[in-house]
């Protein structure tokens, strides 16, 4: 492990009770790109000396906060990548640092010795031990094979593991993505309009209504423009009397405001002046 350029650890581990399955490729001397789920949750990332990467929407929606202000950053990011801290990617290295590695299950914690045993078809030698079952190829070079780990053991946080390791000095080309998004610059997002205003004063035959927006991120990588959604409800019977839809055809940047309108046709005098408007704005977020 040491002395290998790169590999790659697939498999499955259990932390603080949820089970993840993993797939990381390593490149010396710190470029990662790993892969991990649990149910519905997908995570990855990319890890250069440049940054670190993610992406993964239902990971940042759970992360990110239930305001309605960070809704609208989850849907605008979509399933972009964005920058992270290299703290938030999981720390293994007691399973991939050989030094680490041989003082943790080699050594003078190996127990019992089996050879050929099989590990996918290659002769390997399982050396055993309380913390779990080491398989190494019987053949030269004699890489490492599997880990599993025994009931009861935590290693790095983790226990239950069973990870195969393989492709030993494989040129995994790991690279920075592009496009990413940068939440302490919300200007690298695509459009995140809120509505800061209302205005009713143009309701009358024709019905004209507008709304103030204010744009939150930035101007491009949209998959679509943005839609404001005006409402019109009669206060007296509470129901929705009437509405139009006004389209963003011209983006403002990050924190400028802009004004969109557009016409409410089928009502009558009685319900233009005693109507609540209401106007919602929809992000669709990055492609």
């Amino acid at each position: 492990m040491s002395a290998a350029k790169s590999f790659q650890i697939t498999g499955a581990y259990s932390e603080s009770g949820t089970r993840w399955s993993i797939d990381l490729q390593l490149t010396r001397p710190a470029t990662q790109h790993v892969v991990m789920s649990a149910g519905n949750v997908m995570l990855e990332a990319i890890v250069t000396s440049g940054g670190t990467y993610f992406r993964g929407q239902q990971f940042l929606s759970d992360h990110l906060g239930g305001d309605p202000l960070a809704r609208n950053l989850v849907k605008a990011a979509g399933n972009a990548w964005w920058k992270g801290s290299a703290g938030q990617v999981p720390q293994l290295p007691d399973l991939t640092d050989g030094v680490r590695f041989r003082a943790t299950f080699l050594g003078s914690a190996v127990t019992q010795r089996s050879d050929h045993v099989s590990v996918d078809k290659i002769d390997a030698v399982d050396l055993s031990g309380a913390r779990a079952d080491v398989y190494i190829a019987a053949q030269s070079p004699h890489q490492l094979l599997r880990v599993h780990m025994k009931k009861g053991v935590a290693i790095d946080g983790t226990n239950d593991g069973d990870l195969r390791y393989g492709n030993f000095d494989r040129d995994f080309q790991i690279m920075a993505p592009t496009n990413v998004i940068d939440f302490a610059n919300l200007s690298t997002l695509p459009p995140v309009y809120t509505v800061v205003s209302v205005d009713t004063s143009g309701c009358g035959a024709p019905c004209v209504v507008s709304a103030v927006l204010k744009n939150l991120g930035g101007m491009s990588g949209a998959k679509a423009p943005s839609t404001v959604t005006f409402s019109v409800t009669d206060t007296a019977s509470n129901n929705v009397v009437g509405g139009c839809q006004a389209q963003v055809n011209a983006d403002v940047g990050y924190n400028a405001t802009m004004t969109v309108a557009c016409t409410v046709s089928g009502l009558n005098s009685q319900q233009e002046n005693a109507a609540l408007v209401t106007a919602t704005a929809d992000n669709p977020g990055r492609g």
